[in-house]
């Protein structure tokens, strides 16, 4: 839980901050929230502010208690296209006890069970995303963007300059350091990419880029979609997160080793061991919806490939693969599309990945 205090006064103060979005993530992945004002912030975060689990897909039903969502302040965000509001993720409980099936706390649940074992997770992830029409019939929003291998398309992603710098710039702003962005695969899809950190600071930057990617997409006028397959014939939304483990201090990637045609410790085999054996199971909450299937067997793209992972393996530098080893120190899991909930990905990738050997 988040210390009870004054964070959250002081940082409205510093930043101009008349009013905060209190917000926690529900298990289909829906971010939840209360408007707070400036004023009110300080009591909401020693008590938290009440929510109905039972109205957000939790195992609850009416007639229990309210959820009280607890703002951590060391995850505040000030929203850089709305002057005045900031973005806080929660930590959510009942009676003064977390709620086990909140997302948040299943991942810090694990961050804890890894902690024990001196380790630190720290992750990446690529949100693809598609930018269509704001209206009642949903198209791709770039007429002309119509090749059929698009990718990496330099017109098609300058003609949406306008949406991808912005975004961009508000990452800067926000000391994520993004260092790319490009059109993906399929007509209208897009990826940007920002530095890796630890995994549930990557969760809560999950978690708001898909929030900013969808309000900037709406203040030009059009709708962005992490839907896994919005178009039959076009390549899905994936939600690729890149893996490595350190020591508590974060100094040390404890996943590299100089020796070895893949530069991988045997601590990262014994952890793609975990990932492989329960690759089944990871399904379940990495491929949440009946889309998510259509991505993952999308074998009629107009581009020829769904990059989707073909096989439960592992490789080298092949993105057909369910785990891709594109560098040294680091892999990269395929399998999440764009329906995960960021924190059960997070959380489901750390999981029991560290009791199997090779």
């Amino acid at each position: 839980m988040a210390n009870a205090g004054k964070e959250l006064e002081k940082f409205a103060a510093d930043n101009g901050i008349n009013f905060f979005l209190v917000s926690y993530v529900d298990l289909l992945g829906v971010v939840r929230s209360k408007l707070v004002p400036s004023a009110a912030i300080g009591g909401m975060q020693k008590v938290g502010a009440g929510f109905a689990g039972y109205a957000a897909h939790f195992d609850m039903t009416a007639a229990d208690p309210d959820m009280m969502a607890v703002p951590d302040a060391t995850s505040v965000i000030k929203l850089p296209w709305t002057e005045g509001v900031a973005w806080v993720a929660s930590d959510v409980c009942m009676n003064g006890t977390p709620v086990l099936q909140s997302p948040r706390h299943v991942l810090r649940n694990q961050i804890e069970k890894a902690e024990k074992k001196g380790l630190r997770m720290k992750t990446g992830v690529e949100c693809e995303f598609f930018l269509l029409t704001n209206g009642v019939e949903t198209e791709i929003a770039d007429v002309k963007d119509v090749a059929i291998k698009p990718c990496y398309d330099q017109g098609a992603l300058m003609r949406h300059f306008a949406v991808i710098s912005e975004l961009l710039e508000h990452m800067e702003t926000l000391g994520w350091k993004p260092y790319q962005a490009d059109h993906e695969d399929g007509n209208g899809q897009f990826e940007l990419n920002w530095e890796y950190d630890d995994c549930l600071a990557t969760a809560d930057k999950h978690t708001f880029f898909k929030f900013m990617a969808k309000s900037v997409a709406e203040k030009h006028g059009f709708r962005a979609t992490f839907m896994p397959k919005p178009f039959v014939n076009k390549t899905g939304n994936g939600a690729h997160c890149h893996v490595s483990v350190w020591n508590p201090a974060g100094s040390i990637n404890l996943f590299h080793a100089k020796d070895g045609e893949l530069g991988l410790s045997e601590l990262a085999y014994n952890f793609l061991a975990g990932v492989l054996e329960n690759s089944q199971a990871l399904v379940a909450i990495l491929n949440p919806t009946v889309n998510s299937y259509k991505r993952i067997d999308g074998q009629s793209t107009a581009s020829g490939s769904s990059w989707a992972p073909c096989t439960v393996s592992y490789t080298g530098n092949n993105r057909t693969h369910l785990l891709r080893i594109p560098d040294e120190g680091r892999f990269e899991l395929r399998l999440a599309d764009g329906a995960v909930n960021p924190y059960l990905l997070q959380a489901a990738i750390l999981g029991k990945h560290l009791q199997l050997k090779l």
